[in-house]
Order: structure tokens, then C-alpha cells, then sequence
């Protein structure tokens, strides 16, 4: 176990900050799953930028990869232009 005071808080800090992006994450990939269920265009339109702004705020904060957050946008893009 930690000696040190520094090294207990940041035991302390990465735990929190842990369950706060697992929480983020979870929470985006529900989202995520959401949309992909929709059927209605109208309703998955409403949606795309709340999940797109999710998606983003994950990437600024180095919870997910740039790459996996405009691959993800992009395919639901697709899938929100194809609904009828």
C-alpha cells in the first residue's frame, strides 16, 4: 500500500475519476444503442446531436479514441439518413 499522503489522494483521485468515466462511457454506448434502434426519423434526428455531443465530450476528455468517437458518428449518421 501508499506511504506517502501525495500517493493515497492520488490513489483517492484515480479511483473517483475512474468510476466517473466508466459511468460517461456507459452512459454514451446506451445512447449509442438507443439510436440504433430508432425507426423513426424524426425521432433519431432529435437525438444524433446529443449522442454526437456525448461522443465528443468523451474524446476531449481521452475517455475514448478520435478515431473510434468519428467512426461511431459517422455510421450513425448513415444510419439517421437511411430511416425513412
Amino acid at each position: 500500500m501508499a506511504d506517502h499522503k501525495s500517493a493515497i489522494k492520488r490513489i483517492r483521485q484515480s479511483e473517483t475519476r475512474r468510476l466517473l468515466n466508466k459511468y460517461q462511457y456507459k452512459t454514451a454506448r446506451n445512447a449509442v444503442r438507443a439510436l440504433r434502434a430508432l425507426t423513426d426519423k424524426k425521432e433519431a434526428a432529435v437525438l444524433f446531436p446529443k449522442v454526437a455531443g456525448m461522443l465528443d465530450r468523451l474524446t476531449k476528455r481521452n475517455i475514448i479514441h478520435a478515431n473510434k468517437s468519428a467512426n461511431l458518428k459517422s455510421k450513425l449518421a448513415k444510419h439517421v439518413n437511411v430511416l425513412a
